[in-house]
């Protein structure tokens, strides 16, 4: 195992391989159920990086330290701690242990470290185990050992991602203020790491971009991701809600007004840009705002000045430009609710963010991750999915996306709390609490009529004015083996993908091709 480690170090692996190769080698060369690796951010909190044996929406989980004090514990000393069976300290991992199952088994022994970088503590290392007994004197002997090892490759992990960052944002000190930050957006998904390596590619140019979602997707923790990882990251980022701006007050929040501008005005007051000055201005539900100020909101992102209500007087802004919709803007300035001069100024780098039903297993990644907020908000002692939820949580299509996932999970901790159940025990979500209406599949399409038999027994050729051209008969083939794939896997596009073959972006852009799939943008 200690040979596996160190030829890891030298391996050029991408990000996170190396930490859940170590994790799954660890937990193999101690035969234990499950090891994890957990990060801590600057707010005492750690974050599960890699893991091996544990449920997989135990990805998502974030742990307070002060809540939970075993892994305060840990963190408290540098030689590796052991807890005897009979502490009475709450273990975090009670009931997240992978048993194929879905029972909330208690983990009977476990032990951990700290892993250090630079002299501060990087995190920990847990081993955990469902037989007392599984770490003996020489177990702790050897994990001290090994901890070197392993506090090497997350030297070699970091490193590599610092400098791919520092290549990205250059060698400033805004780049480096970035470098180790906890990210807020969670997900393993191909869909999600392909969208964040490109808005890191575009966050540290000035280029106005447009966040393009459903309802419920997050896009403001997008732009908020652009900001931080741009060279304003260190001005203001202000936030404007355009669906929640009075018509009669919006051009004065957005610009400002001096004294005596409209009845009521009793001082000056800046606007949302020069709040913004030098740094971000976001503008959320951008296809709301009425067209009278889409046309002034206009000529300030064409000149870079602004003028409060009440003055001639001129200001320049210096102002990057975030917006964000989940309406078709483009079908909107074609029916006349939206300016297409704006459109085009806004939309100089759109970026499309995939829907929940579309990242595959990061809903139980998100899931773990509100089980966790959950249970620090009701006091419980552990919370988790039962294999059957986990399950439906997959199947089900997510019309409201994560907001949607995040309301579900709430609503059926508390719901199990309002029919008796203990704080003091670890609580099994089933699918019944989820209350989720899944879709039944699509039935398949029916099988060809058999083609007519001429008087001689051999089949006869249909008549002339039966051809189709070629290509629709192509298309009409294509359509219906992308729709038995989604029907069978309940109108999962990656994984409808993965059965035919075919890449995840070339079976998006096929059933654009298609008609079945509408254009990114193209979002109720």
């Amino acid at each position: 195992m200690e040979t596996t480690l160190l030829n890891d170090l030298s391996a050029d692996l991408p990000d996170g391989v190396r930490l859940q190769r170590a994790a799954t080698a660890i937990r193999e060369a101690f035969a234990c159920d499950a090891v994890g690796l957990l990060m801590l951010d600057a707010a005492d909190t750690l974050h599960m990086v890699a893991a091996s044996g544990l449920a997989h929406e135990a990805l998502g989980r974030r742990f307070v330290v002060a809540q939970h004090p075993r892994f305060a514990t840990i963190l408290s000393r540098r030689e590796p701690t052991w807890f005897d069976p009979e502490s009475v300290l709450p273990d975090p991992y009670d009931g997240l242990l992978d048993d194929r199952k879905g029972s909330p088994l208690p983990v009977h022994d476990c032990m951990g470290m700290t892993l250090y970088r630079q002299d501060r503590p990087w995190g920990i290392m847990t081993l955990d185990a469902l037989t007392t007994g599984a770490f003996d004197e020489a177990a702790r002997a050897r994990l001290r050992r090994l901890g070197l090892i392993l506090q090497a490759a997350v030297r070699v992990t970091d490193l590599e991602r610092e400098n791919r960052q520092l290549r990205q944002l250059g060698s400033t000190q805004q780049g480096l203020e970035h470098i180790g930050e906890a990210t807020e957006i969670l997900g393993h998904s191909e869909a999600i790491q392909s969208l964040l390596h490109e808005l890191d590619l575009v966050a540290d140019s000035d280029l106005p971009i447009l966040l393009l979602g459903e309802t419920g997707v997050g896009k403001d923790l997008f732009a908020r991701r652009l900001h931080r990882r741009s060279r304003r990251s260190q001005q203001p980022m202000i936030q404007v809600n355009c669906a929640a701006l009075p018509e009669s007050l919006a051009e004065s929040e957005l610009f400002g007004h001096v004294k005596g501008a409209f009845s009521g005005a009793t001082s000056d007051r800046p606007g949302r840009f020069e709040a913004a000055q030098g740094g971000t201005l976001f503008l959320d539900e951008v296809g709301e705002l009425p067209l009278s100020l889409q046309a002034k909101l206009l000529r300030v992102l064409q000149n870079g000045e602004i003028q409060r209500l009440g003055t001639d007087q001129v200001i320049k802004t210096d102002v990057r430009i975030i917006a964000a919709t989940n309406r078709d803007l483009k079908a909107n300035t074609q029916a006349g609710l939206f300016r297409t001069d704006l459109y085009h100024r806004l939309s100089v780098y759109p970026i499309p963010i995939p829907p929940l039903r579309e990242r595959d297993r990061d809903v139980l990644i998100l899931a773990g991750h509100f089980l966790e907020f959950s249970r620090a908000r009701l006091g419980l002692r552990g919370v988790r999915l039962s294999y059957e939820a986990e399950r439906a949580l997959r199947q089900y299509p997510w019309p409201g996306n994560v907001r949607e996932l995040e309301h579900v999970i709430s609503r059926a901790a508390l719901k199990m709390l309002s029919r008796g159940a203990s704080r003091d025990q670890v609580l099994t979500i089933g699918p019944e609490l989820l209350d989720l209406d899944i879709p039944a599949p699509e039935s398949p399409p029916p099988a060809p009529a058999p083609a007519p038999v001429g008087p001689d027994g051999e089949a006869a050729p249909p008549p002339a004015d039966a051809i189709v051209p070629l290509r629709d008969s192509v298309e009409a083939c294509q359509r219906s083996a992308i729709g038995a794939a989604l029907a069978a896997h309940h109108g999962n596009w990656a994984r409808a993908a993965r059965a035919l073959g075919l890449d995840s972006s070339n079976l998006h852009k096929l059933a654009r091709r298609l008609g079945m799939k509408p254009e990114p943008g193209a979002l109720s």
